[in-house]
């Protein structure tokens, strides 16, 4: 089918915007540690019993040595490092600054599509890439006032903090490129299951140094959270970042990292409808720009 990798990104930002309220209720009860731990183990679960119906195994032992390499250093960079930088970004410049930051990864996607795989974009394409980042960083930007009341449109931050927070971006776009050289008509869900085991295993890791296993049995035991977490790994990276990595294999990646970086303007929806932010016209302006802009790539 013509565009399918491009329909199936744009679905897979829908997918993710759904997961992002589940796992934002969960994280401010239990933190973004165990948060990412639970939700990579609800994950392997989950895509192990889908890819024993359509793959025919549970675990993927049968992925050769070629897709253990590159999806676990997938799993490692884009899912455990490239969260992990995403979270701090969040503690130290706010959500709405990282964010910002995170509409970086479609370009150093693009670039080291260019750089691997020999992509080139179209004019088209590019076109679109560039009004797409151009809407989201308007949206972000137009999100309101800050704890004092003040309206905030510029990025001021130290050169460390900043290097961590740049360090999402590129991590999410090398982990792309990794799942692109991993996949090779790979079962995607199975794929799934191999980056999410690698993460899984670093995530433990950081719970054992810091002895929170304690406190992961109070997460188990906690029902509501457990239940939000469930609900939020099976939208979004059980089925969201399955189809990302069919989308990223079989379309421009570049293209489909762009299309899939609408997440955050799709978020406004379900924050207008809930009251909790007032929507802006410069959210207007950058949403209307990125949605209608993505319509080039299907020129």
């Amino acid at each position: 089918m013509r565009f399918e990798g491009e329909i199936i990104a744009v679905a897979v930002s829908v997918l993710w915007t759904v997961s992002a309220v589940f796992f934002e209720f969960a994280s401010k009860r239990v933190g973004s540690l165990a948060l990412n731990f639970v939700r990579m183990t609800v994950t392997i679960l989950f895509t192990g019993v889908i890819a024993l119906f359509t793959h025919g195994a549970f675990l993927p032992f049968d992925a050769g040595a070629t897709q253990w390499i590159w999806l676990s250093l997938s799993g490692f960079i884009g899912l455990f490092v490239g969260d992990y930088c995403l979270f701090r970004s969040y503690v130290n410049i706010g959500a709405r600054s990282s964010q910002l930051i995170m509409t970086l990864s479609p370009v150093i996607t693009a670039l080291l599509g260019f750089l691997f795989f020999d992509e080139r974009l179209l004019w088209n394409q590019l076109l679109a890439m560039v009004l797409v980042v151009l809407g989201i960083a308007l949206a972000l930007l137009g999100k309101g006032e800050d704890s004092e009341g003040k309206r905030k449109y510029k990025l001021t931050v130290t050169g460390g903090t900043l290097a961590l927070a740049l360090m999402a971006p590129v991590c999410q776009a090398v982990g792309y490129i990794f799942t692109k050289k991993g996949m090779q008509g790979y079962d995607m869900f199975s794929a799934t299951q191999i980056r999410s085991i690698s993460a899984l295993v670093f995530f433990a890791l950081v719970i054992t140094a810091g002895k929170r296993w304690r406190f992961m049995r109070s997460v188990y035991a906690n029902a509501s959270v457990m239940k939000s977490i469930t609900i939020g790994s099976v939208i979004g990276p059980v089925l969201g970042i399955s189809l990302s990595l069919y989308a990223i294999s079989i379309a421009n990646a570049g293209v489909a990292a762009t299309l899939m970086s609408l997440t955050p303007v799709f978020l406004i929806i379900p924050a207008a409808i809930s009251g909790k932010n007032k929507v802006t016209l410069l959210q207007v302006v950058g949403s209307v720009i990125a949605v209608a802009s993505g319509a080039l790539f299907f020129i």
